[in-house]
Formats: structure tokens, C-alpha cells, sequence
């Protein structure tokens, strides 16, 4: 059960303390996109979306999109946020993960990704070794797949909180 408990817990990206995750050792931030950023079938990012990217980027973060949806559907975001993206990551598989981390020379100490799902985003991390993150999705809207992986998110939320290790809307960093 431990690979879905994430090592931090807030109800969105603009309320982690990045600071925090900075004094740890993390050097870069794998976002997911759909329902951590913006909400799925959406083109339309808001400015203060790009105004955290901003941001983090002056305090030295490497930002990294890190997706399971196509490049058709990373590109615009990531060349409006101006920053680097992987798509069709296949998470939970950690194949691209890693990848990231050999590319860009980072230890696995140094990487948390950040996303909306226990299923594939904290999945992926925690089987990869590096920090975990879970905010809150950003809608109510889910791609059909991601409706699928809720079903089965909910029942592993269930035993995490019947083991008393997680409660959705118990924050934590």
C-alpha cells in the first residue's frame, strides 16, 4: 500500500511550499498536466498558473510537464509556461521517468512529481524513489481512462485511510 501514499499532501500546486520541498534537496518538478495544472479538454491556461511557473523558475526549480497525454496536448502548455515536457509518459510505468532523471542528471533525491492521481502520478514517483506530491484535481472532469483509475483510486483511499495513513482533505507536507 505504501507505493500510493504520497510523501506530501495539498489541496493544489499553489499551496505546496516549494520552499520546503527546495530546503529538502529538490531541484525539479515533474507537473503533471490534466487536473493538476488545468482541467482535461481544456486549451486555456490561467496567468497565475504562469506566474507560479515564473516563479518557481527564479528560485531555481528545473519544471518539467510531465504527461500521459500526447504531444498534440503538451505542446501548447509547455511553450506557454516555458518550460520542458515529456508526454505519453505512461504513468505508472517508470520507463520515461527515468529517463527524465538520466537526461537531465538528477538524482532521484532531487526530482518530486507533482499530480492528482495516486494511481499513476504518486504511483510513478514512489516506485521510481523520488518524492511524491498529491494536490486535489482541478475539476470534476475526467478523460475516461482517468474516470477508471478513480474507481480504483477511491478503493485504495479507502484502505489507506482504514490503516490510518491517508484521509482525502487531511493535508500534510
Amino acid at each position: 500500500m505504501e507505493e500510493y501514499l504520497p510523501d506530501v499532501y495539498q489541496k493544489s500546486i499553489y499551496t505546496i511550499d516549494y520552499s520546503k520541498l527546495l530546503s529538502r534537496g529538490i531541484k525539479c518538478l515533474l507537473f503533471d498536466l490534466d487536473n493538476t495544472i488545468v482541467p482535461p479538454f481544456s486549451t486555456e491556461m490561467p496567468k497565475k498558473t504562469k506566474d507560479l511557473f515564473v516563479g518557481l523558475k527564479q528560485k531555481g526549480f528545473k519544471i518539467i510537464i510531465f504527461t500521459n497525454s500526447p504531444q498534440i496536448r503538451l505542446k501548447g502548455f509547455k511553450n506557454y509556461l516555458g518550460v520542458d515536457g515529456v508526454s505519453s509518459a505512461h504513468k505508472p510505468s517508470t520507463k520515461k521517468l527515468i529517463k527524465v532523471l538520466k537526461d537531465y542528471d538528477f538524482d532521484t533525491s532531487q526530482v518530486a512529481i507533482i499530480g492528482d492521481q495516486i494511481m499513476t502520478d504518486v504511483r510513478a514517483g514512489n516506485r521510481a524513489g523520488i518524492t511524491t506530491v498529491l494536490v486535489n484535481p482541478v475539476s470534476e472532469s475526467d478523460f475516461l481512462i482517468t474516470k477508471i483509475h478513480r474507481f480504483k483510486e477511491r478503493r485504495k483511499i479507502k484502505k489507506l485511510r482504514d490503516m490510518d495513513l491517508f484521509w482525502q482533505g487531511r493535508y500534510y507536507e
